[in-house]
């Protein structure tokens, strides 16, 4: 592929719907390449996309994967072609923000079938959102109940009629037709063939002034002129254009791909700014500029950065500049990686991407460059958790690992986050849905040989009071020798909004001495740490020591911490205490039909409905939910929507909690002591 010119090099990731025919697609483009000697298959486990345990047992793909191999096209001229194949499942959304990273256009996968999905909407929006140009691919069109004619409609509908094919099946769909290059058209097929070509040439005429100069004198545009004009329309986003293809059958791969050569962006296209607003320079003789878009623990090699090269040439046996983190990286080798092969290459140039094992402080996100250099790339902004899971280990044997373990499938994936709880004492694995947090778990167990157990995990409550309240101890304790003595009279009332000073010292005329009032004041945080209701932490409480007494020998300041927290204790059960609750802002993303059904569960969650919106084909509902409700809302969500539903969320305050929820967690809490 060295041997390739940069401009004649294509990048791209194929995108789509869980079950849009992505991978079966990509396999029947892997076996046309060359790089596997059978068409591989997901249903019999034999895919070389889909070729991780992970993936053979749930039968769907689950990590994005690059391929790369020299594509011969029909007209003769030789090729560069590096694709990745993306997850459709929404749980692993994150591999699909990764890919746009790592590619410069989005061929995205539609069923003949189901037609334009949540899924086909989502990755369109987050293509058109990173600047990849955008194209579709057809796919299904020999299963029952399949229409090229009502996919293409609901497309056009959905994106634009910037969407136009450039390949046609035809009507007993034993054969695809390249719409530019068709000749001897049958009957049946011609009005669409003229319709496309038409609309072509006219896009291909609007990219250039020159052009539409001369189609709209009547002139005919040459071959080159349209190839040239197809090709910048696309680069602009004015065309986005749609493929047929029933790879299972290699019916429509081969225009598939010769469609991609003539089409598609070449890595010198591609505008690209760095963090600053600089432009990065794409020629394969710039300085080098790489971005890790992917990290593996390769179980042989160890850890591998999947980097993308930007600009300039990287070779290999070097030393490399991590100008993210400002430190500087031994590279010996780097890999070209298809599927399970692993293939050392020299050097690497714009457009490829290749796997560099045993890098020592990079991760994913980060910029490389030659030693020197001073281009950092913008990071990747991944959707945060909605899925959250208490884990805990099954053995003693499996405690001591534990922490390693989740820090490996965390560095693999940074979807998922591990929150240690300070307040519950809980580890709590977070990531987008339910089979996210199972992928994960799953790859602790056959990666890390650790194995956990999953709960929901507690609910961050906190206490506070609404009302004045006072509270008085007396500590006093003789039992030989030297005694404790120390009392404390409080005032308890809520911490004014925006007062940052919670202890107030209103003790006149020495009633208890100066170096004693630390001690209450230490006694006042330590009962802070478990309230009246159900023990949670205290907070916005405002506490004023007014009065109390002392004794000449048996004060002390550990006196004077214990009258304190018990004086807090009491001031707070006569200050009306209540428990609150986090309440997070949720954006719920639905088709319109599931509305009226949406709309009821969060009012059945307590949830208080803020605002809807209608956006891209899809309701957007925000409202304000306890978090207690939402622990497993992806799993719900997905079943009540028929998976055509999403959401995010985030931490907006915390609220009062109702009556019958603060008796049913003051109750749950007892009944824990008592066990």
């Amino acid at each position: 592929m060295q041997d390739i010119p940069v401009a004649d090099a294509r990048t791209f990731a194929i995108m789509g719907h869980t079950g849009s025919g992505k991978t079966t697609l990509v396999d029947a483009m892997l076996f046309k390449l060359g790089l596997n000697d059978r068409l591989g298959l997901v249903d019999t486990g034999s895919s070389m996309a889909d070729f991780t345990e992970e993936e053979k047992g749930r039968k769907i793909t689950i990590f994005a994967k690059s391929f790369a191999a020299p594509y011969k096209a029909t007209n003769g001229k030789q090729r560069a072609l590096t694709f990745v194949d993306t997850p459709g499942y929404m749980d692993f959304y994150g591999q699909v923000i990764s890919a746009c990273r790592a590619t410069g256009t989005a061929l995205i996968a539609v069923d003949a079938v189901s037609g334009v999905q949540v899924g086909t909407r989502q990755v369109w929006k987050h293509a058109k959102r990173a600047g990849l140009a955008r194209g579709f691919v057809i796919t299904g069109l020999d299963r029952d109940n399949a229409s090229y004619e009502k996919a293409l409609l609901e497309i056009q509908a959905a994106f634009g009629n910037g969407c136009v094919p450039v390949s046609l099946p035809n009507a007993d769909g034993s054969a695809v037709l390249d719409v530019l290059a068709a000749t001897n058209v049958s009957d049946d097929m011609a009005a669409q063939v003229t319709e496309a070509k038409g609309a072509l040439v006219e896009l291909a005429a609007e990219t250039d002034d020159t052009l539409i100069e001369k189609y709209l004198g009547g002139e005919a545009l040459s071959p080159e002129e349209i190839a040239a004009g197809l090709h910048a329309a696309v680069d602009s986003g004015g065309l986005c254009p749609v493929f047929a293809a029933m790879p299972l059958k290699d019916i429509g791969v081969t225009e598939l791909m010769d469609g991609i050569c003539r089409l598609f962006r070449s890595p010198l296209d591609r505008e690209i700014l760095d963090k600053d607003g600089h432009k990065v320079d794409t020629a394969a003789d710039a300085p080098f500029v790489g971005f890790v878009w992917r990290s593996v623990n390769d179980p042989f090699v160890g850890q591998l950065n999947f980097v993308r090269i930007l600009g300039g040439t990287l070779k290999s046996d070097c030393e490399i500049q991590n100008t993210t983190r400002d430190h500087k990286e031994r590279m010996h080798t780097m890999l070209r990686v298809n599927g399970k092969k692993q293939e050392a290459v020299p050097q690497a140039r714009p457009g490829d991407i290749v796997a560099i094992p045993k890098l020592k402080g990079t991760h994913v996100g980060d910029t490389l460059c030659d030693i020197g250099g001073t281009t950092v790339m913008h990071g990747i902004r991944f959707p945060k958790p909605v899925m959250f899971q208490a884990v805990e280990a099954k053995t003693q044997a499996d405690e001591d690992k534990i922490g390693l373990a989740l820090t490996r499938i965390c560095e693999e994936d940074p979807t998922l986050h591990v929150d240690r709880n300070a307040q519950t004492h809980e580890v709590v694995l977070q990531g987008l849905g339910d089979v996210h947090i199972d992928v994960a778990v799953g790859m602790m167990k056959s990666r890390s040989n650790v194995e956990v157990t999953l709960s929901t995990p507690k609910v961050p409550y906190m206490e506070t009071v609404t009302s004045l309240g006072e509270g008085h101890h007396k500590h006093k304790k003789q039992s030989g020798g030297r005694g404790q003595y120390g009392e404390v009279y409080l005032r308890v009332e809520p911490l004014p909004e925006g007062e940052e000073d919670w202890f107030v010292n209103a003790i006149v005329g020495g009633v208890i001495p100066g170096n004693f009032i630390p001690g209450v004041q230490k006694g006042l945080v330590d009962g802070m740490t478990s309230g009246s209701i159900a023990g949670f932490p205290v907070t916005k409480v405002k506490a004023t020591l007014y009065d109390g007494s002392y004794h000449d020998v048996d004060s002390s300041e550990v006196a004077f911490k214990i009258a304190g927290s018990r004086a807090l204790r009491e001031a707070m059960s006569n200050a009306k205490p209540v428990l609150l609750e986090p309440i997070m802002t949720v954006k719920v993303m639905i088709p319109d039909h599931a509305l009226g059904d949406i709309n009821g569960d969060l009012n059945h969650k307590r949830g208080r409905i803020m605002g809807m919106e209608a956006t891209e084909g899809m309701q957007v509902l925000t409202a304000e939910v306890p978090q207690s409700e939402l622990f497993r809302y992806a799993a719900e969500l997905r079943s009540m929507t028929a998976g055509q539903g999403s959401f995010e969320m985030e931490f907006t305050r915390y609220d009062v909690a109702p009556a019958n929820i603060t008796q049913k967690v003051a109750a749950e809490v007892a009944a824990t002591k008592v066990e």
